[in-house]
């Protein structure tokens, strides 16, 4: 593939989606993309422990609705925004939810998705961070 085929070339991802399968697809777009790492989390509390080890993230992808309500990607977007680490919201949950007003400026990707639409809305936050 050609580097500009590979948007994402030596970039290390953090994935939050508590669906097995979801956040397995979403690994395989960011590695083909040309990801050199991608680190998934299936709940809110793993996501912030690998945000705490330090493994420099260049970007995430977050799943708003999590299994523990408390607990959900806006948890992790608040430590993603500290330590400003661009991200996109992938999610089940329409665009207009009063949730994402927090976060204004970030890209919301609804599911289904196609590959090129999670890319691109990962080069929208990448562009801007």
């Amino acid at each position: 593939m050609l580097q500009t085929e590979m948007p994402l070339a030596g970039m290390r991802c953090l994935v939050l989606d508590n669906e097995y399968l979801i956040a397995l697809d979403i690994q395989i777009v960011l590695e083909a993309a040309g990801a050199a790492a991608v680190v998934c989390a299936a709940n809110a509390t793993d996501a912030l422990a690998a945000l705490d080890d330090d493994v420099g993230f260049d970007c995430a992808v977050l799943d708003l609705k999590l299994s523990d309500a408390a607990h959900t990607g806006v948890t992790v977007a608040g430590a993603l925004s500290q330590r400003r680490i661009p991200f996109v919201f992938v999610t089940g949950i329409t665009a207009d939810d009063a949730r994402f007003r927090t976060y204004p400026g970030v890209p919301v990707v609804e599911k289904p998705y196609q590959a090129n639409q999670l890319l691109a809305a990962i080069g929208r936050a990448l562009a801007v961070a």
